[in-house]
């Protein structure tokens, strides 16, 4: 397998990295080993095939990880691979605390890499629950009744940014909250944007 080229903007981002440099400098070789195309997506280091992401890597306050976008399709016989939380559907992260984690596993995880490779050559898609299946809280529900618009805007969204929505709408316990988030994305809706877009994070701070 060929050696990726270096990408002078994950150079540059590993210079200014301070909490976990050593170990993403080790997972940037392991990838890179690996034949990806390395870019900085999202402000992290990113490696894509012929333009679709494979992993990327991020760090935490707690740890570190390499995530696979489509883990769910690994068969992962080390028992490794960590679903973030229950509404993550494809993708699955290897965590690491130290760099010497992270050695010991290299192995691994080029094996993993190469699967994750030849499942995307392969065409396999993760197996994703339809927007139908996930709740509608009652405040939301409300407010698509009264308003038609908004309706047709939340209809016109992409399934993925529908999902995040309603995601996001009924994780509050208070109805209070849930009435507050809803109010505040409704403009975002009615751009067409999604809630985890960038423009959208900024615009709602």
């Amino acid at each position: 397998m060929t050696k990726s080229q270096k990408n002078p903007a994950v150079d540059k981002f590993l210079t200014e990295e301070e909490t976990w440099r050593e170990e993403f400098t080790k997972l940037r070789s392991i990838i890179l080993d690996c034949g990806l195309t390395e870019e900085l997506k999202w402000g992290k280091p990113c490696y894509s095939l012929q333009g679709t992401n494979i992993v990327l890597i991020h760090g935490f306050k707690e740890y570190c990880a390499i995530l696979f976008t489509k883990g769910a399709l690994l068969k992962d016989p080390r028992g490794i691979l960590i679903q973030q939380t229950e509404n993550v559907q494809a993708a699955r992260q290897v965590r690491f605390t130290n760099a010497g984690q992270v050695v010991k596993l290299a192995g691994t995880l080029k094996a993993y890499i190469k699967e994750a490779i030849e499942a995307e050559k392969a065409g396999l898609k993760v197996a994703y629950k339809k927007t139908s299946d996930f709740p509608v809280p009652e405040e939301f529900k409300n407010k698509l009744a009264k308003d038609s618009a908004l309706k047709t805007a939340f209809e016109a969204l992409t399934p993925g940014r529908q999902r995040g929505y309603l995601l996001y709408f009924a994780a509050p316990k208070q109805s209070q909250t849930r009435e507050s988030r809803i109010e505040k994305c409704i403009p975002l809706i009615f751009d067409g944007i999604g809630l985890h877009d960038e423009y959208a994070m900024n615009k709602k701070k």
